[in-house]
């Protein structure tokens, strides 16, 4: 086996994890959800945060099989271009998807935190 055919089947195998992730934790999203909402239990604001949790590991994990292809498999002018879009696009949807699961966005959760230790609180914002 060649060097890029092994390289390509690792980052196949990447793409089927992060799938995966997305398939499992969408599932397991759902039935907790209905096992909240079966006992009477608020569910949306959780299985929204527990979704968007999902959708980011995904990502990441999608965006390492992107770096492997085109790093080890198909290293051409227009597979890195390529790739540096997705990644462009991938790094939006990350930090959109952690600003609204989380309430603040990434780049001010330390100050946030900083000034919640002062005033002796740890939690993040409350969402809208």
């Amino acid at each position: 086996m060649e060097f890029t055919e092994g390289m390509s089947k690792v980052a196949q195998a990447f793409e089927l994890v992060g799938v995966g992730i997305l398939i499992v934790g969408a599932l397991l999203v759902t039935w907790t959800s209905v096992v909240a909402l079966i006992r009477g239990q608020p569910a949306y604001e959780q299985s929204r945060i527990r979704l968007g949790r999902t959708l980011l590991l995904s990502l990441e994990v999608l965006v390492a099989a992107d770096v492997i292809k085109t790093v080890a498999v198909e290293s051409t002018v227009e597979s890195v271009v390529t790739l540096g879009v997705l990644v462009v696009v991938r790094t939006v949807l990350s930090l959109s998807l952690d600003a609204e699961v989380d309430g603040i966005a990434p780049w001010r959760r330390k100050k946030f935190e900083a000034e919640q230790a002062e005033r002796g609180l740890s939690e993040l914002p409350p969402h809208q």
